[in-house]
């Protein structure tokens, strides 16, 4: 990795496994992403487009987003993605949209909820109910959030999806009302639907690592109030997504998706200390509780991920001290309140 150019870098992380190219070629029909211009949107497409290629198989891969970034849809058409400017939240345009075998549902509102908690409602809760309506014959993969659970002791070993949502703030009580309408639907229609809660993706873009990473180089202290974290690498989260749509059920089903460790921040903290030759600085003691996830029905389903959170810090530094690009979209997943 020493030798490698970022370009290099990103192009080798981001191809395709061997176990998504024959997933691929068995899902069955065209794929459409809704609200693809949010932080993991964009990548997932371009990693469904490669693993087609890898596949030698010909599918559609549809993007949908108000596309206020005109240069984000033209790059995803330049790679043959196909793209459809809408306003979900407009019934009307939604009703336009094609019908399409299989949904990755990614439209979600989360910063800037307080004080705009009823626009929130709209698209964490409202807005399910007439995507999961005009698509009830297709699989749906609708992503959630870890928020949804309670904070749990370190030391219990993670919450499972048979653990009772305790959700706090708005924010997170709408995920759970995302969540809750997506399985009436799949009930009342018959609709497969598999709820992705994710927790939290990490890239070398943004994410729990960026943060503690620029933290640490900054000189700034690492708060240790939640001293533990559940993180995976965008591009396993990316690829179970896209995998997932071969599991959804009706009943919905419920899966977990991060990395197997419970990490330390401390530790995280550390590792990113010895990259950039400096020591990073604490404050605060920790709670002893977090919000931490039981993935181990993720892992049963698809295998552990790809890239180790060894190798997610090494290509985060490096993409750090080499000047890379950050898109400066913090996770802030040390928020106990459940203030957005």
């Amino acid at each position: 990795m020493q030798n490698k150019t970022l370009e290099q870098l990103e192009a080798e992380i981001l191809a395709p496994s061997q176990r998504l190219i024959e997933d691929i070629k068995k899902i069955q029909g065209d794929i459409m992403l809704l609200g693809i211009g949010g932080k993991m949107g964009p990548s997932m497409a371009k990693l469904a487009v490669r693993a087609l290629a890898a596949a030698g198989i010909s599918k559609r891969i549809i993007g949908v987003s108000r596309f206020s970034d005109k240069a984000l849809q033209q790059e995803l058409e330049e790679i043959g993605i196909e793209t459809i400017a809408c306003d979900l939240l407009n019934e009307e345009e939604l009703k336009q949209l094609p019908q399409v075998p299989n949904i990755i549902y990614l439209a979600g509102h989360k910063f800037g909820t307080t004080g705009n908690e009823d626009f929130t409602w709209a698209m964490n809760a409202y807005l399910p109910g007439l995507v999961a309506s005009h698509f009830k014959q297709a699989n749906i993969v609708a992503f959630s959030s870890g928020n949804v659970l309670p904070f749990v002791p370190v030391t219990d070993g993670c919450v499972s999806e048979e653990t009772t949502p305790e959700p706090v703030g708005e924010y997170a009580q709408s995920c759970l009302g995302r969540e809750r309408i997506f399985e009436y639907f799949s009930k009342k229609n018959n609709t497969p639907t598999l709820i992705y809660r994710l927790n939290y993706a990490v890239d070398f873009r943004y994410g729990v690592l960026v943060e503690i990473a620029k933290a640490v180089r900054e000189g700034r202290p690492i708060d240790l109030t939640s001293e533990n974290v559940n993180v995976i690498w965008q591009g396993d989260a990316n690829e179970i997504a896209l995998r997932a749509l071969l599991h959804c059920e009706s009943p919905a089903k419920m899966l977990n998706v991060t990395g197997p460790e419970t990490l330390s921040t401390r530790w995280i903290a550390e590792r990113f200390a010895e990259h950039f030759g400096t020591t990073a600085t604490f404050v605060n003691q920790a709670a002893g509780t977090a919000l931490l996830n039981n993935a181990s029905e993720c892992h049963r389903l698809f295998g552990y991920p790809n890239t180790t959170i060894r190798e997610a810090i090494d290509i985060t530094a490096k993409w750090l001290l080499e000047g890379g690009q950050l898109w400066n979209k913090d996770t802030h997943f040390q928020e106990r309140k459940g203030k957005f």
